[in-house]
């Protein structure tokens, strides 16, 4: 199976480069509230308070992403049938999956975000700034990733 960035990629591709990021930021939201739902149930509070952060920091990837880009995704036209697919994505991803494997997705999902921020630094033309900020975002995704295996290495979901 494609791993969900891969799914994404071609739904995100399909927006015109206008509704781009700011879909992405939207994405980054919804990640964030899959944290904030795994964080309610965790037994562990270690793992809930480190679940909450990663949805901190998906909350501060979108952000940074709307400011870069001018815009939220609020009121873009066009978005439903892009959003009819990530609803497919997610559900195929982690519907009826356990803890561990609906971490261990997201966790894969957070390592192709970040390289999805290095590769929209490095395009030609990318601003400084506009890189900087892309490469901040990288860094944010790779430390939810590095939490996330590190809880799925040390064991405790349940």
């Amino acid at each position: 199976m494609p791993s969900v960035t891969d799914q994404l990629r071609p739904i995100v591709a399909a927006l015109p480069e206008t509704a781009r990021l700011p879909f992405i930021a939207a994405l980054e939201r919804g990640a964030a509230g899959r944290y904030r739902g795994w964080a309610a149930e965790a037994a562990h509070p270690e793992l809930a308070a480190g679940l909450r952060a990663c949805a901190e920091r998906e909350e501060e990837i979108a952000r940074r992403v709307e400011a870069l880009a001018g815009r939220s995704a609020a009121g873009i036209p066009g978005l439903e049938a892009a959003w009819s697919g990530v609803r497919e994505v997610a559900v195929a991803a982690f519907a009826g999956r356990s803890l561990a494997e609906q971490l261990a997705t997201q966790a894969a999902a957070e390592r192709g975000g970040a390289e999805v921020w290095r590769e929209l630094a490095a395009q030609p033309g990318a601003a400084p700034e506009a890189r900087a900020v892309l490469l901040a975002c990288a860094a944010l995704e790779e430390e939810s990733a590095a939490f996330v295996e590190r809880a799925l290495a040390e064991g405790h979901l349940d």
